[in-house]
């Protein structure tokens, strides 16, 4: 696996080298997509990018849970998570890229 990852940066340097807007505009226009999209789930609305993934807030509820080391019961409040469900041409293309 590598250990490269993808910033906001790479993201607007490719908007840059695609697209043709200046680095400024270009790091604004990233910058205001991914501002939308945590806005949208913020107020718990899901997010749905046609053949990448959808990207959605699940309420969990309170629970019992341990500690593995000393095996003592604690409590777990109740909290909101983000989760990310890819699409089948987004699976497809990564299993496709695990043959390589």
């Amino acid at each position: 696996m590598s250990d490269k990852t993808l910033t906001r940066m790479d993201l607007s340097e490719a908007v840059f080298r695609e697209v043709g807007l200046s680095r400024n505009e270009s790091a604004d226009l990233v910058e205001a997509v991914l501002s939308h999209m945590s806005d949208a789930l913020v107020a718990g609305e899901q997010v749905k990018i046609s053949s990448f993934g959808t990207f959605s807030v699940r309420e969990k509820a309170a629970r019992v849970g341990r500690n593995p080391k000393t095996g003592k019961e604690v409590p777990i409040e109740p909290r909101r998570v983000l989760t990310f469900r890819p699409s089948h041409l987004m699976k497809d293309r990564v299993a496709d890229g695990n043959k390589r």
